[in-house]
């Protein structure tokens, strides 16, 4: 099988999935709580108690004009992002609810490199409407924020109160911490996988049932790279394990597609499918489809955010990301089926950084760093995973 000859992320984008979703923006303009989604058997968060106009005291007593000029931006804000609407809503919720002047937030799902694609493209021209931009992409978000004129300068009051984590890169900072879990049909796996070794075993055990029956991401996207990548990096045995399951996969785009494959029974299982898209279908499945953190190691990719250049909502735009480090906006993010990193956010159906920690210990936790990998590593370590599973392919 012959690797593509693209480098990462420059194939035709394709848009992350739940369930089809129209083209193009999504707008939310919430001025209520949204109603949930949840099926019979998810657990339902309880609610999350917002100030209104009230921040922390640890800000700096100057932080009231950022407040001002945000009343004085119009009440808009526009996001790029890799995230899905299930995701967003508890979030915009909230922080709408927290500054009511802000009367609509826009934000698109795109692939995660495609998000950075449009974000250079548009700033080459000199006019974009882009307020803050969003993605996991770790290699590609390296690559963009190194870039002059890319990023608003700005140093949230909030990473004194975070893990040092929490700035990713200068003016990046992370959202949320998703885990990369396995995920499965409960009615159709002969047993429940407990990491991508137990995969590999239950394949080989069962080669007519599970060919081409689990579903890895591509990695030719940075998404997909980076979580295989960090975890052959971090596990010894990881490309021995990876060598003997992947013959009976095929390589999908998205997480979101991933889900929706298990769910319908067309895949059995998949591996390094992000918790991002894979709690919420877990939660409507009534048991359907449920998901584990691998034993062998969690790759644990971070979902950054960062003000774009010139961006036209300044203000409102600091206003965001404070607000998505704080407490009520880590709860917020759990709430939308990411998992939160902050210390005391907890609760029934909210997912954490520290549930991952407890549930495969520390030792095994692999949280990937954003950084550029020279394209020669790239390209001999995407040669040898191409010797065992085709490239997806491309969706329209």
């Amino acid at each position: 099988m012959k690797p593509p000859t693209s480098y990462l992320g420059t194939r035709p984008p394709v848009r992350r999935r739940l369930s089809a979703v129209a083209a193009g923006a999504f707008a939310l303009t919430l001025l209520a709580a949204c109603g949930g989604g949840g099926g019979e058997a998810a657990e339902e968060p309880e609610e999350n108690q917002i100030s209104v106009e009230e921040v922390p005291d640890y800000y700096p007593e100057e932080y009231s004009e950022i407040i001002d000029a945000s009343k004085e931006e119009g009440g808009e804000l526009v996001i790029y992002s890799n995230t899905s609407e299930e995701n967003w809503a508890p979030i915009f919720r909230d922080f709408q609810k927290k500054f009511p002047w802000v009367e609509k937030v826009s934000a698109n799902d795109l692939d995660s490199d495609e998000v950075f694609q449009r974000v250079l493209a548009e700033q080459a021209t000199g006019s974009s409407p882009v307020d803050l931009v969003v993605s996991n992409a770790s290699v590609a978000w390296a690559d963009f924020a190194e870039r002059e004129g890319t990023l608003t300068d700005y140093e949230s009051p909030e990473v004194g109160e975070l893990p040092e984590f929490a700035q990713l890169l200068p003016n990046v900072y992370a959202m949320s911490t998703d885990p990369m879990t396995i995920a499965y049909n409960t009615e159709l796996m002969p047993e429940a996988p407990t990491g991508v070794a137990s995969l590999a075993d239950l394949a080989e055990a069962n080669k007519e049932l599970l060919q081409d029956k689990i579903t890895v991401r591509d990695p030719e996207s940075s998404f997909g790279f980076t979580v295989t990548h960090a975890f052959t990096e971090a596990n010894p045995d990881g490309w021995s394990d990876l060598e003997r399951v992947l013959p009976f996969t095929r390589a999908e785009t998205s997480s979101g597609t991933q889900m929706e494959k298990i769910l319908a029974g067309e895949y059995l299982a998949g591996f390094f499918v992000s918790g991002g898209p894979a709690f919420p279908v877990v939660d409507d499945s009534q048991g359907l489809v449920e998901v584990v953190y691998p034993d062998d190691g969690t790759t644990v990719l971070p979902r950054g955010i960062g003000i774009a250049a010139d961006a036209p909502h300044p203000a409102t735009s600091k206003l965001f990301i404070d607000f998505l480090m704080s407490e009520e906006g880590q709860f917020a993010v759990a709430e939308g089926g990411l998992s939160s990193y902050r210390e005391g956010v907890e609760g029934p159906g909210l997912h954490t950084y520290q549930e991952v920690v407890d549930e495969v210990g520390e030792d095994k936790v692999i949280f990937v760093e954003y950084q550029v990998i020279p394209k020669d590593e790239i390209d001999s370590w995407l040669e040898r995973f191409y010797q065992y599973v085709e490239p997806a392919p491309e969706e329209e």
